[in-house]
């Protein structure tokens, strides 16, 4: 067996799985009961620090119905190691302090062979953009296999097949992992985001070039065009900023949810 080590545990999320838990029931506990659930296709959804970004992730995850879901494809940048085009995961497993997750190699293999912009770098495969959003899967979803694609240097619309084909398949689920604005002051962190807000909200990829600063701006340009292509829409569900939990407004980080119905 061949496994995807943890990267990150321990820093971004706890490593232990008590605690992961604890985050998300804290998160969960300030979201009004009562929520009803979305049957969406994909999730928008950021990778800092759970402290800083859990909240925000956790707003969107709980909104899911995950019924009939057997397979999640997770895309996001790579931030460690240069990559030409994208890398996905042909592991047999995927390591997380709350138990093992299986890969779904044969789906991965296939992808590989069918989209000449993949392949298999087992150095893109320590990324935190990913990572970070395996806990949650693992808390919201039930018995799904994972597929991990992470990209580099790579045209967004080299992406948006392979999404497409993705949601196509109504058992399938895609996250779209970023961050927006980084190291911004509070004011400006919030003019530049409000960009990428409205640009999400009305699924206009011109718009994310009018001063949208995202490090996983390939992945939101191709689900958006994947979205548009199938008729789908956005659901703003939550952003803020590194502001709300540091109290530090010189330099910020900006952070958005968003579902794909």
């Amino acid at each position: 067996m061949s496994s995807r080590n943890v990267s990150v545990a321990g820093t971004f999320y706890p490593s232990q799985c008590s605690e992961i838990k604890r985050y998300i029931n804290a998160f969960s506990e300030q979201i009004p009961s009562g929520q009803s659930k979305v049957k969406a296709r994909a999730i928008i959804s950021p990778h800092a620090g759970y402290v800083y970004s859990g909240f925000t992730a956790n707003s969107a995850y709980k909104m899911i119905n995950t019924q009939g879901i057997k397979r999640v494809i997770v895309i996001g940048p790579s931030h460690r190691v240069y990559i030409k085009g994208a890398s996905v995961a042909l592991y047999d497993d995927y390591k997380s302090p709350c138990g093992d997750l299986l890969i779904d190699k044969v789906y991965s293999q296939r992808l590989l062979d069918s989209h000449d912009s993949l392949c298999f770098d087992p150095s893109a495969h320590a990324e935190h953009s990913t990572e970070t959003q395996v806990p949650f899967i693992q808390n919201y979803f039930e018995k799904v296999e994972l597929v991990e694609i992470v990209y580099g240097d790579i045209d967004f619309s080299k992406l948006v097949p392979i999404i497409e084909t993705a949601l196509k398949d109504e058992e399938n689920f895609v996250v779209i992992s970023t961050d927006l604005s980084h190291f911004f002051t509070l004011e400006e962190a919030n003019q530049l985001d409000r960009i990428c807000l409205k640009a999400i909200e009305e699924m206009d990829l011109a718009k994310l070039e009018k001063g949208c600063e995202a490090c996983g701006m390939i992945g939101v340009k191709a689900v958006l065009q994947s979205a548009n292509k199938l008729g789908l829409q956005s659901q703003l569900i939550d952003y803020r900023t590194s502001y709300d939990t540091s109290s530090d407004a010189s330099s910020v980080v900006g952070y958005v949810s968003a579902l794909i119905v």
